[in-house]
């Protein structure tokens, strides 16, 4: 079964083991927005808006995964579950300033929303320009 496994997933077992996760912190409580604004002066804060029961929502948040950038530390990673979370996300929409949307990616910066994206807009967000 391994040698169908290899075959059918494109790489070896060794090649997974190399792969980073990414590092997420779980958005639960609204006290956590006033932290990643306080934080985004120094560095920039990513929130990403998840629908755990949409494909698309998983689809952008494997693509947003893949990220090179999102693997190196430069960022502090939000996760928000929106199915557990829905009072958060709309109080995130009002304070950053964004219509709430799902999938949804938020980056901060400067105590500022400097750039914002749902579902197939996200992965076009170059988060190179905010380092």
């Amino acid at each position: 079964m391994g040698f169908f496994k290899s075959i059918f997933s494109g790489r070896n077992d060794d090649a997974k083991k190399e792969e980073r996760q990414v590092s997420w912190i779980p958005l639960t409580g609204s006290e956590q927005l006033d932290a990643i604004e306080r934080k985004s002066a120094s560095r920039p804060q990513l929130i990403f808006k998840h629908s755990t029961t949409c494909g698309v929502s998983r689809m952008v948040l494997n693509l947003l995964e893949k990220n090179p950038l999102l693997q190196e530390d430069r960022f502090d990673l939000y996760f928000l579950d929106l199915h557990r979370h829905r009072e958060i996300s709309d109080e995130a929409a009002q304070r950053f300033g964004v219509l709430h949307q799902s999938p949804q990616l938020l980056v901060l910066k400067d105590r500022q929303t400097v750039a914002h994206a749902s579902h197939g807009g996200i992965p076009e967000i170059s988060l190179e320009e905010f380092l």
